[in-house]
């Protein structure tokens, strides 16, 4: 091994002392051990793999999920001077091959892939030859099917630990119940890990709730004032291009950000949005793991989340500086039935699941006890419309028999055929004059979708072909031409998947065996929706408690700065005047940074935050790069 590792953050990170149990996890790790990692966004995980992946012998292998967040880990790594290499999608197989080689022989320190990659037998064959030093699972929430981000490749991880059993692996996430972390640890095979958590509390981070009826004008009032950098998350694409276009039109630099652009078009925007271009960033989840911007001062939720624990890592991205920071849940009274119809109602139950299997099976005229080890193309849409089945529930039920062994679906899936009309009202009429085949398909189009001027929207191409009474193909056709025509705008992205049967069909014996994961799958899921209602309804205990008690964290004061708290708030209106009027002259007098303030005041620590923050937002203070208040010039 070589220096300390203090000696290594000091020269590599520039940091002369450890945050949390940044440095208790790193010397577990030196010494041999497993080490579950439960750190808070922001706590500087990827620290307590890279320290110890420098001092030991061989090279230090990392999963990690998402391309953006390998690449800036690599491009971090390169750019201190240390050998590492990111093994991404869009990589042919000669370079694979290259890439593979270098770590077995290039003196590489890191290698980055996706658990997607580690399944491939050519990957693996190359990692049973290396020499690790460490194994590091970040995200390591994807592992469990009880995790807010399950990814079933992530299950493969373990095939590190049957080549290698002798490496130390440290698994690390920023959001974990006691349930998702035994389900961590059992599927990595880590019989007696060295368990770190750290509290999941953030004291500059105010959490707030409004109730409003309309939501885009109370969105529009947080940003009135002045526009910090902020992250508003939304659901749907189109959302991301309706709100970034409201703000956009009341001066606010905003951009939209969803899955469906390029991966440039997503490099892009995300470097404009950390280099400060643009502001605020509109984005559905798309937007997430691995984004790092340290002065986010606001993220805001639209849209009710799913559950806390995918609420606590959006949110947790703002104020990851340390300085003051909100996070706003915006709800209005039609948010609870939508919340439950969007991710209850679609739960598919064990007896939909055995509907399900068997239609597919006489889709594909499979026959009972025979097993198929081939591909099938398979059309979504013409599925479910042939046997009247539920889009929705035909999709989270085909994702539980690909998560459960029962079938294998292709990567490549994408439900996304889209449309946005760029040509006048008129010119449309016109073009029909002229285009007197595609009448039908437009004007059903027109009909069937609102706001397909406005926005680009999602369409589906075999409701149109039926409402029409033509044939699929020939929407698409029409749709086609109209585009190279300059009517609209077309996107249609591949909507064939393919299935692979990987059991032989014995219909309901081969869904009684995971019957039970499903119940239990169902139950997990309505609570995470209740959980979330609970959080907006509860008016009476303060909402930073709420959520640190949510992930078994007791005995936290209030924080004396959300709704909540400052609704039982005995600080009389005077007083508060005369905090800022002293706040004021105190800065007047000199640029004090916010514990300064804090010391010099001798008030309670989060009622000064929540007054330092309507400072700004007021436009009377703004706080320099230094981490220091001074008056607006």
């Amino acid at each position: 091994m070589k220096n300390s590792p203090a000696d290594i953050l000091l020269t590599y990170w520039g940091h002369d002392s450890f945050r949390g149990s940044q440095e208790k996890i790193i010397s577990a790790v030196l010494n041999g051990e497993d080490v579950l990692a439960l750190l808070p966004t922001g706590g500087g995980k990827s620290v307590c793999y890279q320290i110890p992946g420098l001092m030991l012998d061989g090279i230090c292998i990392v999963v990690s999920p998402l391309v953006a967040l390998i690449r800036d880990q690599v491009s971090s790594l390169r750019e201190k001077g240390i050998k590492a290499i990111a093994l991404t999608g869009g990589i042919s197989f000669e370079e694979t091959i290259t890439l593979l080689d270098n770590c077995l022989y290039g003196g590489y320190q890191f290698l980055y892939l996706s658990p997607e990659r580690l399944q491939q037998p050519l990957v693996q064959e190359r990692i049973g030859q290396m020499n690790p030093g460490l194994f590091a699972i970040d995200e390591a929430h994807c592992i469990s099917q009880w995790g807010i981000d399950f990814r079933p490749a992530y299950l493969q991880c373990a095939v590190l630990r049957e080549m290698h059993p002798e490496v130390p692996c440290i698994a690390l996430t920023a959001t974990a119940t006691s349930k998702v972390a035994a389900d961590i640890t059992d599927n990595l095979k880590m019989p007696a890990p060295f368990v770190v958590k750290d509290s999941f509390s953030r004291p500059n981070l105010i959490y707030r709730v409004k109730k409003q009826e309309n939501k885009n004008q109370q969105l529009v009032q947080l940003f009135k004032k002045d526009s910090p950098s902020a992250i508003v998350y939304v659901r749907s694409r189109r959302k991301t291009q309706e709100l970034s276009r409201l703000l956009t039109e009341h001066g606010v630099s905003a951009s939209p950000f969803h899955g469906g652009m390029t991966r440039n078009e997503k490099d892009d925007k995300l470097r404009a949005w950390k280099q400060d271009k643009i502001k605020v960033m509109v984005a559905t989840s798309a937007f997430g793991m691995g984004i790092d911007k340290a002065d986010v001062r606001k993220v805001i939720h639209f849209e009710l989340p799913e559950s806390i624990e995918s609420y606590f890592q959006e949110a947790g991205r703002a104020g990851r500086d340390g300085n003051p920071a909100e996070a706003v849940l915006l709800v209005n009274p039609e948010d609870e039935n939508r919340l439950v119809k969007q991710f209850v109602a679609v739960l598919p139950d064990v007896a939909f699941i055995k509907l399900l299997y068997n239609k597919l099976n006489n889709y594909f005229q499979i026959a009972y006890g025979t097993e198929e080890a081939r591909d099938f193309p398979f059309n979504f849409n013409h599925f479910c419309e042939t046997y009247g089945l539920n889009p929705s529930l035909v999709y989270n039920g085909l994702r539980l028999l690909d998560q459960n062994s029962v079938i294998s679906l292709s990567q490549h899936y994408s439900q996304k055929t889209s449309v946005q009309f760029t040509a006048t009202k008129a010119a449309i009429f016109n073009y029909l004059d002229v285009n007197p085949k595609s009448i039908k398909v437009i004007q059903t189009l027109l009909r069937t979708y609102g706001g397909v001027f406005e926005f680009e929207t999602k369409i589906n191409p075999t409701l149109i072909a039926k409402k029409s009474a033509v044939k699929e193909e020939e929407v698409l056709s029409v749709l086609k031409k109209a585009e190279k025509d300059g009517i609209l705008l077309f996107q249609n992205e591949q909507q064939d998947m393919s299935i692979t049967f990987l059991v032989p069909r014995e219909d309901e014996r081969t869904i009684n065996s995971f019957a039970h994961k499903i119940k239990e799958l169902n139950r997990v899921k309505v609570e995470n929706v209740r959980a979330v209602l609970a959080y907006v309804k509860n008016d009476t205990e303060c909402k930073s408690v709420q959520l640190l008690s949510y992930f078994g964290e007791e005995n936290f004061r209030p924080c004396g700065a959300c709704d909540v708290c400052l609704s039982h708030s005995s600080v009389t209106d005077q007083e508060i005047k005369e905090l800022d009027r002293d706040i004021l002259e105190l800065i007047q007098k000199r640029a004090l940074s916010p514990q300064n303030l804090i010391n010099s005041l001798g008030r309670d620590k989060e009622l000064v935050l929540k007054e330092l923050r309507y400072l700004m937002e007021e436009g009377k203070i703004v706080l320099t790069n230094k981490n220091e208040y001074i008056l607006t010039k």
